[in-house]
């Protein structure tokens, strides 16, 4: 119960690793805040955290835009008296379209950078003052494609670990962490529908850990960085990949 009386706002929480962020918070004592642009996934994991035994609430935003955000921190705030976590997991990547940075329509890529990008600081911004206030910690969800030359989707997450870095630095007098999570390929239903199998396996081949990782590998890398156990970890983009990337 690491986290009890803490709360806990989890973005992009109705489904794949964000529903499993949600739920692994609660299970160890955290009010959660299913914050989801899709009301009927997010009012579901909501309930089944309910029906576990958890506390959690489900709260539609918005992430790329900022009156969303602001709406989001207040209800938060409003049900449980502040914010200790903010988990920035929501992107868009469950369907995205596969095409290079010459290709991608314009508005495609303008709304996918306003929700990947900007929609982690929208909500560091919203929800800042508790934070403070309660000298709490953030999580970014970035990915192993940051440094991959993946397109749109890498240039992303490579522009969300620098946003990392810099909240890191922002926030650390006023007590607040801001660290990221790189997963490598990990077997979600986004990832099946997004990565081609062939694709997978040549991935899959070169890797010293040469399985899919699971949301379950994931989970404890961020219940990790926002308990008391990283109390000395900031600005840090940690992998949790089966060793796809070994950076110096």
């Amino acid at each position: 119960m690491r986290f009890e009386n803490k709360v806990s706002i989890v973005t992009g929480a109705g489904q794949g690793i964000g529903e499993a962020y949600a739920k692994a918070l609660a299970s160890e004592g955290a009010r959660v805040v299913v914050a989801e642009i899709n009301e009927d996934q997010g009012r579901r994991v909501a309930t089944e955290i309910g029906e576990s035994g958890g506390e959690a609430t489900f709260v539609a935003v918005d992430v790329a835009d900022e009156a969303s955000t602001r709406a989001l921190a207040d209800a938060t705030i409003s049900a449980y008296g502040g914010i200790d976590h903010l988990v920035n997991n929501a992107a868009i990547y469950h369907g995205m379209k596969m095409a290079g940075l010459l290709g991608i329509e314009w508005d495609y890529y303008k709304r996918f950078m306003d929700v990947n990008m900007h929609g982690a600081l929208l909500c560091a911004r919203a929800c800042a003052a508790s934070l403070v206030e309660r000298k709490g910690a953030i999580v970014n969800q970035s990915s192993t494609a940051a440094w991959m030359a993946a397109g749109y989707y890498g240039i992303a997450k490579l522009a969300l670990n620098g946003i990392t870095q810099s909240l890191a630095r922002e926030f650390g007098g006023q007590g607040v962490r801001v660290n990221a999570i790189a997963p490598g390929p990990t077997d979600t239903e986004a990832t099946r529908k997004v990565v081609p199998e062939f694709i997978k396996d040549q991935i899959l081949s070169q890797m010293p850990l040469s399985r899919m990782g699971t949301v379950d590998d994931i989970v404890g890398a961020c219940l990790f960085l926002l308990s008391d156990d990283a109390s000395w970890i900031t600005g840090q983009i940690i992998q949790v990949d089966g060793g796809q990337l070994m950076r110096p």
